[in-house]
């Protein structure tokens, strides 16, 4: 079969790390602020991240400020309150249809996954015919990342109504209404874990600092 070459660009991606969540099984404040070993969890998020876009956003609700160190743009969610990781999603989309036009889609990662893999947005890409409307969905260990996706900004309209009118705010009652696509990845070779591992609970903390020392000793 003929390799498909007319995919996503790159170029065209913008990226969103979605830290807008309340953080309850952490018992509250930013996961994403955390330390893992001298460096924010956001930190080594940036830094996998930036080499993979061109420009990159943070959902995030609240006082913006407690972000300044990083320099970037913080979107808040556009609807509800604490709406979960679509209206993140929403917010990504909706700062690329209004300040990068040239953006054709927006990819998410979780601001509390920080080992994803190197490759993800090319992956994504490369999985979606460009000028279709077509999502693209992680997954590890035969299960969906729901969080981790390529989001082709023309499902903005859709979304939006999805959203304020009350509909499901989980990730795959949206998806089951687009063509959508599964992108698998495997464990991380330099941590030994699954690449979307997320730290959610004070215990999940310490995986991600042993990790954090291994992979800089």
């Amino acid at each position: 079969m003929k390799a498909n070459t007319d995919v996503v660009s790159r170029d065209k991606v913008l990226g969103c790390v979605l830290a807008g969540g309340q953080s309850r099984r952490m018992g509250g404040g930013d996961k994403s602020l955390l330390d893992v070993g001298g460096r924010t969890m956001l930190d080594v998020i940036l830094d996998r991240l930036a080499p993979q876009v061109p420009e990159i956003v943070l959902n995030a609700n609240g006082d913006p400020q407690r972000f300044a160190h990083t320099g970037l743009k913080v979107v808040a969610d556009p609807v509800g309150e604490y709406a979960g990781p679509l209206a993140g999603v929403l917010a990504g989309l909706s700062y690329a249809s209004d300040n990068a036009r040239h953006v054709t889609h927006v990819v998410s990662v979780a601001g509390d996954t920080p080992f994803f893999p190197h490759s993800l947005v090319a992956h994504l890409c490369a999985a979606v015919p460009a000028g279709m409307p077509v999502i693209a969905l992680a997954s590890s260990s035969d299960k969906l990342q729901p969080v981790f996706g390529l989001w082709p900004v023309d499902l903005l309209p859709d979304l939006t109504k999805w959203l304020e009118k009350g509909k499901s705010g989980k990730v795959l009652a949206f998806v089951d209404r687009h063509d959508s696509v599964e992108v698998a990845f495997d464990s991380d070779r330099d941590t030994g874990l699954d690449p979307f591992f997320n730290a959610n609970h004070p215990d999940d903390l310490d995986t991600v600092r042993g990790a954090m020392s291994r992979l800089f000793t």
